[in-house]
Parts: structure tokens; C-alpha cells; sequence
């Protein structure tokens, strides 16, 4: 962890000012292969910047809001879609958290009627809500002492919730950083997955929102539209959703290999993949069917929640703990953490008796 903070700090400084280029290239050029010319050294860029980073928590988020989300938006707005590409041009202050962070303005709708009150946006979720997944998140470092008395298949049942909280709670917190300084309101990035009621509930509408959103225009809808063309409009969602799913494992292996910095073996492709042709099949046979028949949600639910667990559990989560020691960098680096906060309070109450 020794230098960390300081290439954390480095990192993000020129990250800001690419942002900030990229932005002045906007309003010099028009959408199209010009801009992407000038914006795909940004690009290649960002794919480097994680490398200077070793930390898992500050380094995995950093890879993933830098080589996914940002490069994402940028070859987006290189062709005036997505998020960043807006009339009029949106200030340089929302441009930069909007391009690198998962965060999206929520649309302010009017009230239908004067003085009557609206209903809480889907996945919005309260103190009281946070608060409980950061309970149970505090009790992953009494499991991680713990974990040579517990079964290894119920360490990792543990660990998949300790990764859902974890991720919820460092999205939560990084849209209400944003928030609090930009003054405007956020969609949630999760909306309460072990809810979901399918398959194509949990990858298109609950787990990791944002990501979903940015592969669409990036990935779905190119390899949709030329599908379209070959095998006829009924069956073009299959071939985007497993392109979809294709990429989406390239950016977690390479995520992966930011955090452990070893090198791929590929569990978290076959997973990615499996839940792509299994998405595809859902999407198939619910076509077959045109709506005349369907599972009940109390069954097509856990039914859904089961496979995603088993898989997990089989595929991605050892690619995680074994392959990049997921756990044992986390403590660590709560360890140094600890003793830096002892240490800056020491200071502090050493400063405050000598100035008395």
C-alpha cells in the first residue's frame, strides 16, 4: 500500500484532464471518425492508467470507472451518442463524473397535478436499506478469521453477498460524493437483484444498471442492427445478447487482471458466456411461447437466483479469491488503513496537547 494514495491521486489527476480534452474536442469537432481520432489516445490511455495502482480498493474501482465506463462513454460521444453527447453541450463539470463515474442524471418529471406527490423512482433505496448491507458487509472480517472452521462452499455463498453489499455500498457512496457536489440526483446501480424474476430481469434490469445501459448502444444495438439483416428481425437479439455477454467478460478479465495481475483463465468467460446463451435461450423460448405461457415469478424467480448462485459459486467467484486473493487484499489493505487512522489520530492529539 506504500505509494498508493499518491499514484491514486496521480491517476485521477490525469484522468481529469483527459476528460477535460476530451471535452474541448467536443465543441472543436463534429461527431464522427475526426473526433474519434482525436479522442482514442484518451482511450488507449485509460486502458494504462489502472496499471499504476495495486490496491483492490482503490485500484478495482479505478479500472472499472476508467477502462470500462469512461472508454465506453467516449466512443459513444466520438459519434454523439450516449450520455455525454447532449443539446445544448453539458458544462465540463458534469461531463467529467458523468464520463468515468456509474452515475446518471435521473429526469426530473413534471406532476401531473399541482400539490400531488410522486412516487419513489424504481430502485431507490433508504438510509435504513444501505444501512443493513453495511452491517452485514462488517461481518465478512469475522468471517475472513474465521473462514478454516467453515465449509469452503458456504465461504464463498458468503463471500457473493459480501461482493453484492460491497459493490452496492461503493457505487452508493461514490453517486452521493457526486451528488453532494454537483447538487442534482442519481439513479441507484442496483436494484435489489435476488428479486429479480428471470434472467433477462437480472442482467437487463437489476445487477449493475449502468453497465447494462453502456453495453446497449456500444454492443446490443450494432451487432442487433446487422443481425437484422441476416437473419430477419424475430431472431436478432440472440446473436447481440451473446456479443453483449462476450464483451462484458473481456472487461472483467482484463478488471481481474488489474486487481491480481495475473493472468486470465478464463472461468469468468465461460461464466459470462454461459449466462449469454442461457439469456438467449430464455429470450427464445419466451418468443415461442408469445406470452400464452409462462412460469409463475415464484418459480421463474428463484429458479433464475439458483442458476446465477451456482454459477457464480462455480465460475466466478474462484476466479476472484483463488486467482487474485480477493479476501487477503481486502484485509490487508483494511489493516494499513486502520493504522494510518490511528496513526493521523496520535497526530492530532499530540498537536492538540502541545498547543494547550
Amino acid at each position: 500500500m506504500e505509494g498508493e494514495i499518491p499514484n491514486f491521486i496521480m491517476v485521477w489527476i490525469l484522468a481529469v484532464a483527459s476528460l477535460s480534452y476530451c471535452h474541448t474536442i467536443g465543441k472543436l469537432t463534429s461527431p464522427g471518425l475526426t473526433r474519434l481520432l482525436a479522442i482514442l489516445p484518451v482511450i488507449s490511455f485509460f486502458f494504462f492508467l489502472p496499471l499504476n495502482l495495486t490496491s483492490i480498493c482503490l485500484g478495482g474501482p479505478s479500472s472499472f470507472f476508467l477502462a470500462w465506463l469512461a472508454n465506453f462513454k467516449l466512443l459513444l460521444f466520438a459519434y454523439g451518442k450516449g450520455p455525454l453527447s447532449t443539446t445544448p453541450p453539458i458544462c465540463i463539470s458534469h461531463f467529467i463524473p458523468l464520463a468515468c463515474l456509474p452515475i446518471k442524471f435521473r429526469k426530473v418529471e413534471n406532476k401531473i397535478k399541482s400539490g400531488s406527490s410522486t412516487s419513489a423512482p424504481r430502485g431507490q433505496k433508504s438510509p435504513f436499506n444501505y444501512a443493513i448491507k453495511a452491517l452485514i458487509l462488517a461481518t465478512s472480517l469475522h468471517v475472513f478469521h474465521n473462514k478454516q472452521y467453515i465449509h469452503p462452499k458456504i465461504i464463498l455463498f458468503l463471500y457473493s453477498i459480501y461482493m453484492y453489499t460491497g459493490l452496492e455500498l461503493v457505487m452508493a457512496l461514490v453517486a452521493s460524493l457526486a451528488q453532494a457536489f454537483l447538487g442534482v440526483d442519481f439513479e441507484p446501480q442496483f436494484d435489489e437483484p435476488y428479486l429479480a424474476t428471470s434472467l433477462q430481469d437480472f442482467w437487463g434490469r437489476r445487477w449493475n444498471i449502468m453497465v447494462s445501459r453502456i453495453l446497449h448502444p456500444t454492443v446490443y444495438d450494432p451487432v442487433r442492427s446487422i443481425s437484422r439483416r441476416v437473419i430477419g428481425n424475430r431472431w436478432a437479439p440472440l446473436p447481440a445478447v451473446l456479443a453483449s455477454f462476450f464483451v462484458s467478460a473481456v472487461m472483467h478479465e482484463l478488471i481481474f487482471y488489474y486487481i491480481g495481475r495475473t493472468k486470465p483463465t478464463w472461468e469468468l468467460t465461460c461464466f459470462f458466456l454461459l449466462h449469454g446463451v442461457c439469456l438467449a435461450v430464455e429470450i427464445m423460448l419466451k418468443q415461442a411461447f408469445a406470452g400464452k405461457w409462462r412460469l409463475p415469478a415464484a418459480v421463474s424467480g428463484p429458479l433464475a437466483m439458483m442458476f446465477v448462485g451456482v454459477t457464480g459459486l462455480w465460475l466466478f467467484l474462484p476466479s476472484l479469491l483463488v486467482r487474485c486473493e480477493a479476501d487477503v487484499m481486502a484485509y490487508r489493505e483494511y489493516l494499513a488503513f486502520t493504522e494510518f487512522m490511528k496513526n493521523v489520530s496520535n497526530f492530532v492529539k499530540a498537536n492538540y496537547v502541545l498547543h494547550q
